[in-house]
């Protein structure tokens, strides 16, 4: 009778320990990506493998998703504990504004910005700036799009608003296809530069990127705080013969609000610590940079990633 006693205790001593060590003692993440022929997929996945290999007993199941808004609700609901979103995206959700239309979602927090997102206006070479776009035909995304809500809000820091454009609501490649048979004069792209569609048109086409100047760009940045400045450099198209400077959004994690300060502390701190070493994975880690990271985020920081860009004295 003692020894089956026995026999019982010391099972359910090691179904206890199963419980609370996981596999191996491991501690295993549910990082929420994209789309498997993305970019956030891609680099989630480069991004998991070096922190999985310089956390001790850290591992993380990568799952692709439908990208910014649908995790935020995962994150939000407990389905994942960390996700790769548009810092504009997780702004408008934490305001519970636009995408998310008077819905406030809470349950998650910023941990680092990542690379940054390039708003692209691309036009016809016969129209100069923004302000040439009254009266054209112009793309602004798919509708519902974050592309579409961007444009929205650039127009608006140059006084217009859509009804002095001929919407064209188009995917980045079709509206690349559009401008390429006049069909549009003008589109915008939100997306990491170089950017395949644009590629691919400029090799055949003439075409000119639009410039968002500092006056305009301040303005942008005033009403909406995820905005930042970027410099398209010069080449990075065919035809690009100078740096032409607009704005971007950031690709940001964001993380749990359940994850301990001590956890997200030492992904911060290795993320960034690293960047070398994701960027041999993805070309996306060489942007990876502490200081643009918190200039990039627009909500509230997680205690463990204010931690480390405290120790840095970015905060």
């Amino acid at each position: 009778m003692k020894r089956k006693r026995l026999i019982i205790c010391l099972t359910i001593l090691v179904a206890i320990a199963m419980m609370f060590s996981g596999c191996g003692g491991k501690t295993t993440l549910k990082m929420a990506t994209g789309g498997t022929t993305g970019t956030y997929y891609a680099f989630g996945g480069a991004v998991s493998q070096v922190l999985s290999q310089k956390i001790n007993n850290l591992n993380f199941d990568v799952q692709s998703t439908g990208a910014s808004k649908a995790n935020i609700y995962l994150v939000a609901d407990k389905e994942a504990d960390i996700a790769i979103v548009q810092n504009d995206v997780m702004y408008y959700a934490h305001k519970g504004i636009d995408l998310f239309n008077g819905e406030v979602v809470t349950g998650f927090s910023a941990m680092a910005g990542c690379y940054a997102e390039v708003v692209q206006i691309v036009s016809k070479s016969d129209i100069n700036s923004i302000e040439d776009l009254r009266g054209k035909r112009v793309s602004v995304g798919d509708i519902g799009s974050g592309c579409e809500f961007n444009a929205r809000q650039i127009l608006e820091a140059y006084g217009m608003t859509f009804d002095d454009i001929v919407v064209n609501n188009l995917s980045f490649n079709d509206s690349a296809t559009a401008l390429k048979d006049d069909k549009i004069d003008a589109f915008f792209c939100v997306a990491g530069a170089p950017t395949t569609a644009i590629v691919e048109l400029a090799t055949t086409n003439n075409i000119k990127l639009l410039e968002i100047d500092d006056e305009h760009a301040e303005k942008l940045s005033q009403n909406y705080p995820f905005y930042t400045k970027y410099n398209v450099p010069a080449g990075t198209y065919k035809g690009l013969d100078k740096d032409v400077q607009t704005v971007a959004v950031v690709a940001t994690f964001i993380v749990s609000d359940d994850l301990s300060e001590d956890l997200v502390y030492k992904m911060t701190k290795a993320l960034f610590e690293n960047a070398e070493e994701i960027k041999k994975a993805h070309p996306k880690g060489a942007e990876l940079d502490p200081a643009y990271s918190v200039s990039s985020i627009s909500i509230p920081l997680h205690p463990g990633a204010m931690k480390y860009y405290k120790e840095l004295g970015l905060l």
